[in-house]
């Protein structure tokens, strides 16, 4: 283990596993199959499932995801996963007892109560055994952006820990079929939107993604899916990430942080130019039918749009905060989606005629 773990994790092999793909792709699914595997094998392991540990409200960023109320929910919601992280590092700097998370904190204490304590208890193995034995995290969440799978790695290396990735693709109709069928499903709409904006595990293009592995589960998962995972896995915890930093994968985490930061001002004035061309639809009486065709037509021309730039701008090898000047790339990106805009207002409003 690195320094900043030593007096916690010790030197028992530990891994972080990002288990990634739309909802109902078979995540939770896959996680308990391995839990099983992992204890017959001596392991201490446990999911790290975001839906229970992230409040209801904060999902429901997702639903909303295109309202002029974005920006607020949208940096909750990611306030909510960084506290997740929090939480399991708080576990490895101090493993032996169950922590007291501070009344401000951001997830369910309940349920991380319940995620570490088979961590700490591991009905098969006594106390001997249980430190020694190799610790495994399988963190259950869509992470349908890198930049949310590189908050996990960035945490692994930190303290040497094993880092994989598993991506479980499915097609969208067999997703949206078992989404239905759950007793609280979520809206086909988030999942179709989803869809857009999901950037599976990329090793061409990622250095830290290399561990990573695709499984197609629109089937039923099969023993060899299993084997693959856990072979994974193992070779996760063989080859420990090194803290040291590294120049490539620094230069990766500046393009994903300043991308990030183009697109939520080109978000915010994309919002502003939708507010525009409502208020000049109402000033010239637009009907209420053309109305909300007008707002669904400019919300879905500017998430295609903030989708497009996002990945244009990581497609740039030297793209860093001091290589470019932001707000001259926004205000470019903005005269485009400008552009757009004032073609689906005018298309809206000669329709009305």
């Amino acid at each position: 283990m690195a320094a900043e773990g030593d007096a916690g994790v010790g030197w028992a092999p530990a891994c972080l596993c990002v288990l990634c793909g739309l909802p109902a792709t078979g995540k939770s699914t896959l996680a308990r199959t391995v839990l099983s595997t992992a204890a017959q094998r001596g392991w201490r392991a446990t999911v790290v499932p975001y839906d229970d540990l992230i409040p209801e409200h904060a999902f429901q960023t997702r639903a909303v995801e295109d309202s002029v109320k974005l920006q607020e929910t949208h940096t909750e919601w990611k306030l909510h996963r960084q506290a997740v992280l929090q939480c399991i590092e708080q576990f490895l700097q101090k493993p032996e007892v169950l922590p007291e998370l501070p009344s401000s904190c951001q997830i369910n204490c309940d349920a991380w109560e319940q995620c570490i304590r088979s961590l700490l208890q591991p009905e098969a193995l006594d106390r001997s055994q249980a430190d020694r034995a190799p610790l495994l995290f399988l963190l259950d969440d869509n992470f349908y952006y890198p930049s949310m799978r590189y908050e996990v790695y960035q945490l692994a290396r930190k303290y040497s820990l094993g880092f994989c990735q598993v991506f479980l693709h499915c097609d969208l109709e067999s997703c949206i079929s078992r989404n239905q069928s759950r007793s609280e499903p979520i809206p086909t709409k988030v999942i179709q939107e989803m869809v857009k904006r999901l950037e599976s595990p990329n090793p061409l293009k990622n250095s830290w993604e290399t561990k990573s592995i695709l499984l197609n589960t629109t089937d039923s998962l099969s023993k060899c899916d299993i084997q693959k995972v856990m072979e994974l896995i193992s070779s996760a915890l063989s080859n420990p990430l090194s803290p040291v930093e590294d120049n490539t994968e620094q230069k990766e985490a500046d393009r994903l942080k300043c991308a990030s930061s183009v697109v939520h001002q080109a978000d915010q004035a994309c919002r502003r130019l939708i507010s525009e061309a409502i208020k000049t639809a109402r000033e010239n009486r637009v009907s209420s039918e053309h109305m909300r065709s007008l707002a669904t037509q400019l919300n879905e021309s500017k998430a295609t749009f903030l989708h497009n730039l996002r990945k244009q701008l990581l497609q740039e090898t030297s793209f860093t905060q001091e290589d470019i000047d932001v707000e001259r790339v926004v205000k470019r990106a903005v005269d485009v989606f400008d552009h757009e805009k004032t073609e689906i207002l005018l298309r809206i409003m000669n329709d009305c005629k």
